[in-house]
């Protein structure tokens, strides 16, 4: 396997976006996930984008051969008044970009490394494929929110 890893992370990114771009319709109620979170459109952005900075944060620290920072995020279980704010087509573009960028970057730090580092052993934690995997299922929290162009 010596596909860029961090391409996995720009499909998920992709995905994600594909449902975002149907968040202008959404009603304004927050929706509920299958294990009982609460999920408006910015709460599902945030939370993808906190998402990767927390593993990109972890691949730098890994990397550089530091400890990670501990994860202390509120992450699911915070709802802010922020998150019930209406979502609008200038919000789907600050997504796009932030998603995008973010995205991008995880495709050129793992071009930037050699190969050999995506599968090293870096117990306790997981090797940097391991993480990149463990993104590609980023599009979770956009599913929450789901295609709003569609009747349910």
């Amino acid at each position: 396997m010596t596909e860029n890893p961090g391409e996995l992370v720009g499909q998920a990114v992709e995905r994600s976006l594909k449902l975002i771009v149907t968040w202008p319709a959404w009603d304004g109620e927050p929706l509920m996930s299958d294990d009982g979170r609460t999920f408006t459109p910015h709460k599902a952005v945030r939370r993808i984008a906190d998402h990767m900075i927390d593993h990109l944060a972890e691949i730098e620290a890994l990397l550089a051969g530091v400890p990670t920072q501990p994860d202390e995020w509120h992450a699911s279980a915070l709802m802010s008044a922020a998150d019930l704010a209406p979502f609008s087509e200038e919000d789907v573009r600050e997504a796009e970009q932030r998603l995008s960028r973010l995205g991008r970057t995880f495709v050129l730090r793992y071009a930037a490394v050699d190969p050999a580092e995506w599968d090293k052993d870096r117990s306790p934690n997981w090797t940097l494929r391991q993480i990149a995997e463990h993104l590609t299922e980023l599009d979770w929290y956009a599913e929450q929110v789901g295609n709003l162009s569609q009747p349910n």
